[in-house]
């Protein structure tokens, strides 16, 4: 009975309207900046790399760590593996436009998250309910930054992490035979050990994690690649030919495919999601856009570098489903029989939607025949890589939503004493912590509509917000731009807002030049 109510609301949250509305959203802020993503692509490089940080905050790449931890999980091989099931091939052409135009939105909110940050009880806070109440003001801002509050607490808190431990038990299953209740204890036990370290706890297990785990999987995708190396122009000139309906197979599905590629697109790289901001708030910068030209580029690592390494591994098994939305008279999902290039399998073969295991079977062909290949029925060194992969990505995501929550519980409570917080933080822990097992142990179909349905309310709240709120974030960049042409790179870009159209901008309007005074006179 939940889950059929969790569905129905699902569907309700995930109408064409956020759909495109988000692809619209992408495009115009895209037009607003000139296309930053573009013309600053070696400046986002460069900035990740910068070390600022205090006491108080954490550096630029601490930060992105901490986002890529949230953005990249299962929703980059599970997730894409269901997008092809859904969409066709041409639903990673989808993906990848949602990235492209997502950074705009990453970047708009990122920027808010710092510009709107708040010192609080020792720490850098911020995020969307952050820069909500102080961005809108009045009593309708606060009400409002309340809802989005709560609403993620309860997204990334409870419907969320089961999504991910859910994928880590089922790989850990057909990979290596364990119990997923075994996997469940365990999961729990990692999880307490790290969150209840705080903030610099999660962020050193996340800058640790996250930069190993991307390249190696990266790495993996560029050795098949390079073996397969001949089929590559196909695998491309077919995900275009499939995205516009211009492939015979899967021509009558091209609104699935958008749709699919869209929502795929945004629970692996969550721009616009409102989620990214909060790692971005916690990092220790000069200006606001530094911090939102990274978290720009950390969209490009998800979706344009993992989901497309998941993509082009899938489509090179020539073993993944496609279906058209039909059933059969069993009831099953009815399959497209791909006739060109590559051969989904027909109707009555195995079924792997909602699983990794279409990219298991990229791995062992890639591997057929130089000797690394041990064993064809999706047993052999795919499963392996996979549920390894899959254990550290969705286990950095779940600590990044821990994260989420915490800092949103501090938004909740920020009036109250340090000790009414600490407790409704270590409530979210175990909270956390249990739909983490839960999810371990439940269906992947109940995690993955709570999952959809958890993004989706936070994505309609924030992209609401951010287009109430864009402007100051666009005049960010543009006073970042022309201190970088008028000073160059050699000199640090300094955040001054305008007190009488920013008044609530309290950390760069007070906190932040005391330091700086005090800084100069130290010296």
């Amino acid at each position: 009975m939940l889950e059929n109510f969790v569905t129905w609301l699902d569907g309700i949250v995930w109408s064409k309207a956020l759909v495109y509305g988000l692809l619209l959203t992408g495009i115009l802020f895209s037009l607003m900046m000139r296309f930053f993503q573009v013309r600053h692509f070696k400046e986002m490089i460069r900035l990740m790399f910068q070390g600022e940080k205090s006491p108080t905050g954490i550096s630029s790449f601490q930060a992105i760590a901490l986002s890529l931890a949230g953005r990249v999980g299962t929703g980059n091989i599970v997730g894409v593996s269901t997008a092809i099931f859904i969409g066709g091939p041409g639903a990673i052409f989808w993906m990848w436009a949602t990235a492209f135009l997502g950074a705009s939105s990453a970047f708009i909110e990122s920027t808010l998250g710092q510009i709107f940050k708040r010192e609080e009880k020792g720490e850098y806070r911020g995020g969307p309910a952050f820069y909500i109440e102080y961005g809108i003001k009045g009593k309708f801002g606060k009400i409002y930054g309340l809802i989005f509050a709560i609403v993620t607490v309860i997204s990334v808190g409870l419907l969320l992490p089961g999504v991910q431990s859910n994928a880590i038990a089922s790989s850990m299953k057909n990979a290596f035979s364990f119990n997923p209740w075994i996997i469940a204890i365990a999961l729990a036990i990692l999880l307490a050990l790290i969150i209840f370290g705080g903030i610099k706890w999660i962020a050193n297990a996340a800058t640790a994690i996250v930069p190993f785990m991307a390249i190696a999987y990266i790495l993996m995708a560029v050795i098949i690649i390079f073996l397969n190396v001949d089929q590559v122009p196909a695998l491309f000139a077919l995900i275009f030919k499939s995205a516009f309906g211009m492939e015979a197979a899967f021509g009558g599905i091209v609104g699935a495919m958008i749709e699919i590629g869209v929502k795929r697109g945004l629970y692996s790289n969550e721009a616009g999601q409102g989620t990214g901001p909060h790692a971005a708030s916690a990092a220790e910068v000069s200006h606001p856009a530094k911090q939102g030209l990274v978290q720009a580029f950390s969209v490009y690592v998800d979706t344009l570098f993992v989901c497309t390494a998941t993509g082009l591994i899938i489509l090179l098994s020539g073993t993944y489903n496609v279906t058209d939305g039909g059933t059969t008279s069993s009831g099953g999902p009815r399959l497209i029989e791909n006739n060109g290039i590559f051969q989904p399998m027909s109707d009555g073969g195995k079924d792997y939607t909602g699983t990794a295991m279409y990219a298991q079977a990229g791995i062992d062909k890639a591997f057929q025949g130089s000797g690394f290949h041990f064993d064809p029925n999706f047993s052999g060194i795919g499963s392996y890589f996979i549920a390894i992969a899959l254990f550290f990505f969705a286990f950095t995501t779940i600590l990044a939503y821990y994260y989420i929550a915490e800092t949103n519980i501090t938004y909740l409570t920020r009036n109250k004493s340090n000790a009414v917080t600490q407790i409704w933080i270590n409530v979210a822990r175990l909270i956390l912590i249990a739909a983490t097992v839960f999810g371990a142990v439940k269906t992947a179909e109940a995690a993955w509509a709570m999952g959809d349905l958890g993004v989706g309310l936070m994505a309609w709240l924030n992209i609401i917000a951010i287009w109430i709120l864009h402007k100051p974030a666009i005049n960010a960049l543009k006073d970042y731009e022309r201190q970088k042409k008028k000073f160059g790179s050699g000199k640090k870009a300094l955040y001054k807002p305008d007190p009488q159209k920013l008044p609530n901008a309290v950390f760069w309007l007070y906190d932040y030049p005391k330091r700086l005074k005090k800084e100069s006179n130290q010296k």
